[in-house]
């Protein structure tokens, strides 16, 4: 029987929820490894909607499991559904729905706090022990997850690697097809669009993410 893996989406749209490329990659990769997967995410507000052809923001409310909807077919689960013993892994995207919905890294920095559901969420498979791959930007919230010490990239970026480590974490700075395996916390992750300058450039780290989490579920 193939793994079961929880993902967990932010949105849908790179500027304002999860990044679409990064899902889409990273559930065929799932599905071409004979991995179950099921989508969830929060049942609130997205914190702004922006118009992906002008970056400018507009008057309207989304949801972000409403969103969410639209990448998975119309699967999505709220988040606070999501139960670990029910997976063996579990995988978050990115998009700036990471950093603007499931926390408020985008505006306070070191200081953010992750969404209360999600970081439940979260949470359940740390204390199982259960694999978790975060890339992208996702993993900016890995010391506010995991703790101190925890190992992970973001990729290069320096501003963004800097905060990281100002909230306790190990960063490393990594090329866009690399991973970083915390093996005592049971992590990983991978820049993504980051770095990525194609969609087949962010395949290559994706897809090493994904095939190390199953090889440690």
């Amino acid at each position: 029987m193939g793994k079961r893996v929880a993902i967990i989406l932010s949105g849908c749209g790179v500027f304002d929820g999860a990044e679409i490329n990064e899902t889409v990659l990273t559930a065929l990769r799932l599905d071409q490894l004979g991995a179950y997967v099921e989508f969830f995410a929060p049942d609130i507000n997205q914190h702004h909607v922006l118009n992906h052809l002008s970056g400018e923001e507009m008057p309207e409310q989304r949801n972000v499991l409403v969103e969410s909807a639209r990448i998975s077919r119309g699967q999505s689960r709220d988040v606070r559904e999501l139960k670990a013993a029910d997976f063996d892994a579990l995988i978050m995207p990115g998009g700036f729905g990471v950093a603007k919905n499931l926390s408020d890294f985008a505006f306070k920095g070191a200081d953010c706090t992750l969404e209360a559901g999600t970081l439940a969420a979260i949470m359940q498979f740390k204390e199982a022990k259960k694999p978790v791959g975060l890339m992208c930007i996702s993993p900016v919230l890995s010391a506010k997850i995991f703790g101190a010490g925890v190992q992970c990239t973001i990729g290069s970026d320096e501003s963004t690697a800097a905060a990281m480590t100002q909230m306790g974490a190990a960063h490393q700075t990594t090329e866009v097809d690399g991973i970083v395996v915390d093996e005592a916390n049971r992590l990983v992750t991978t820049p993504a669009y980051m770095l990525a300058q194609s969609i087949s450039e962010a395949a290559k780290g994706i897809n090493k993410l994904v095939e190390q989490v199953l090889k440690m579920a």
